[in-house]
Order: structure tokens, then C-alpha cells, then sequence
């Protein structure tokens, strides 16, 4: 098979295909944005979209705050670079291993153009989310454990933390990933980052959010500066493990 016939092929190759496979194949994470406003219509689609998305159970308790106030985002753009700055002075000093290093110079310029334009950012939209106090029976557990097993049972209480984030992030990343295709078929420009989560309690502060709700991306939306085109990603043949790893 040929790079022109794997993910990284254009749009226009793929008409015999469902119009969503283009929408994702030319969803670039696009940072520069233009600061016209963005219509509340069209935030309240993307909302929407996020809310089609699953969530454990079916409980829904998902919230989202949408800024779009220019004095609210010029309070938080200092929030935005310090956590951009922090992250470019750790893990984002370095391409990771196998990217090309131009490749990567150019996607840490489109960073570095965001920090440097965040107040004019004309929308970002902040998932939350907060499970509700569990409800623990004696006798629950007890059965719990005899499905586990011992061994298993010992295991999941170690990794009970990791699990609980992982479950609600299972209720919020599906609707986020909705927004973010919703985006692209709007023709907007988005994308998700978690770097606010370095100073989640001051963003929280900020915003209002509630002390014990979770926070759980940090989107920025607009207008591309840009064009859309294809994505660059690993071969379906790269990544696939039939039946064993």
C-alpha cells in the first residue's frame, strides 16, 4: 500500500466514503486563530455535539463553561502562558522520538503563536465533570471481591485512583472529541490541551467553577487562520494487533 492510500490521503480521494471520514482525516489541531467572534449559535452546536456523547451510566453530569467575555480571556491568558511556558521548559523542549524536528519546530510555533495571542482567542470551552459520592455497601464489596478474586481484588485497590480518573474521563473525552469534529464540519478551528491543569485551582478560581468539580480540558475555539488539510498520523498496519499483541 502506498502513503497516498493510507490515512495521510487528501480529502478528495476518499468520495466513495462517509463524509465524516473526511471531517476526521483533515481535523488538524489548529492554533492560530482569528479573533472574530464566533457566533453563540454555533457554540451552543458545539455543546450540543458534546452532549450526544456518552457518559458512564448515563448520568450526564457533565457541565461546560464557554468564554467568550475579552476581559475574561485577557485574565486568563496569563494563566495560559505560564502553563505553556512550563510545559515548552519540560516535555515540549523535545520532539518526540521518531518526529521529524521540522515538523516539530513548526507545531511549537503555532503554541508559541497561541500563548502569544490568547487574549484574542474568541471562545474556549472548558469540559467539567464530577461523579457522584459513591455508594458503598458492605455486602457489595463482598461480592465484588469474589468476582475479582483475591489477587485482583488486592490489585484494583492500588489502582483505584487511576480508575476513578480514567472512568470519568471515559464520561467526558467522547463528547470533547464530538465538539472537536462538530468544530471541523463548522469549519472552526480547535483544539484540546490539558495544561491548564497545572494550575487547575487558579483557572477554577477564575472561571467559578466549584472547588470539587473537575476540570478536564481547556479548548480553544475560532476561526482558522490557516487551511484545513490532511492529518499526519501512523498506518493502520503500524498500529494493529490482531487477536494478541
Amino acid at each position: 500500500m502506498t502513503e497516498t492510500t493510507t490515512d495521510t490521503r487528501a480529502a478528495d480521494d476518499r468520495s466513495d466514503e462517509p463524509a465524516l471520514f473526511a471531517t476526521m482525516s483533515t481535523m488538524r489541531a489548529m492554533r492560530r486563530l482569528r479573533p472574530d467572534p464566533v457566533p453563540d449559535e454555533l457554540l451552543d452546536q458545539l455543546v450540543q455535539s458534546a452532549v450526544w456523547g456518552p457518559s458512564g451510566g448515563n448520568m450526564q453530569r457533565y457541565e461546560y463553561v464557554v468564554v467568550t467575555d475579552r476581559a475574561v480571556m485577557a485574565e486568563l491568558a496569563p494563566l495560559w502562558r505560564r502553563c505553556v511556558d512550563a510545559y515548552l521548559a519540560t516535555t515540549g523542549k523535545y520532539a518526540p522520538e521518531g518526529m521529524d524536528e521540522a515538523a516539530y519546530g513548526r507545531m511549537v510555533a503555532a503554541i508559541e503563536y497561541q500563548r502569544d495571542h490568547f487574549a484574542d482567542t474568541p471562545a474556549l470551552v472548558i469540559p467539567c465533570y464530577q461523579f457522584p459520592p459513591p455508594r458503598i455497601e458492605a455486602e457489595g464489596l463482598a461480592a465484588s471481591a469474589a468476582a475479582l478474586g483475591p489477587e485482583a481484588t488486592a490489585t484494583m485497590a492500588g489502582t483505584q485512583e487511576r480508575f476513578m480518573a480514567l472512568a470519568e474521563g471515559s464520561c467526558v473525552y467522547p463528547g470533547v472529541q464530538n465538539l472537536l469534529l462538530a468544530a471541523r464540519g463548522l469549519g472552526l478551528a480547535a483544539n484540546i490541551t490539558i495544561w491548564h491543569l497545572m494550575l487547575e485551582e487558579e483557572w477554577k478560581a477564575a472561571l467559578g467553577i466549584p472547588a470539587d468539580m473537575r476540570t478536564f480540558a481547556a479548548i480553544p475555539v475560532g476561526w482558522p487562520l490557516g487551511r484545513f488539510g490532511p492529518v499526519r498520523r501512523r498506518t493502520v498496519a503500524e498500529v494493529v494487533h490482531r487477536d494478541r499483541w
